[in-house]
């Protein structure tokens, strides 16, 4: 089996450093596009319990946050982070501001919408808080929709997990 490009993909730290996603290599990944202003925010309460319960498994979130739907991420990183930290108790990694739609969508959500396509076979994303589950070989198992809570993901991770 040929391995998954998303090990190769480089991604910034909400510190602003510079890594691969190999280090989540073997692990099983939500990736989601998260907002601090955004209808849907309070989901970071449900990716936090998630990550706690499983993250001893081989489990991780990961969010980036992303200000293409209704300006709904205007911070700069530091805000975000301490946002997320203060707001929500966030624990699992959040990344550096991308985009996820358009010319300038960052590699890790062409590599996505290209494995995980939406209703009907489309690519772009929708809104905030589209979440991919990824299996331990790097491949997208499922694209949920932003009002997927993430509560109701649970047997699917458990799944991917091998329980």
């Amino acid at each position: 089996m040929a391995e998954s490009p998303l090990y190769s993909v480089s991604v910034k730290t909400i510190d602003l450093n510079d890594i691969t996603l190999d280090k989540y290599r073997g692990q099983v990944l939500l990736i989601v596009n998260t907002a601090s202003r955004c209808g849907f925010t309070p989901q970071y309460e449900g990716l936090e319990r998630l990550y706690r319960k499983y993250k001893d498994k081989g489990f991780a979130v990961l969010g980036f946050p992303c200000n293409q739907f209704g300006a709904q991420e205007p911070g700069n990183e530091a805000e975000i982070q301490n946002f997320c930290e203060t707001q929500y108790q966030v624990t699992f990694p959040i990344f550096a501001k991308i985009d996820v739609n358009g010319n300038l969508a960052h590699p890790l959500y062409q590599f996505l919408k290209q494995e995980g396509k939406g209703i009907l076979g489309t690519e772009a994303i929708k809104w905030n808080f589209t979440k991919f589950l990824v299996n331990r070989e790097g491949g997208v198992v499922r694209r949920f929709a932003p009002n997927t809570e993430p509560e109701k993901l649970e047997k699917e991770i458990e799944d991917c997990l091998g329980r």
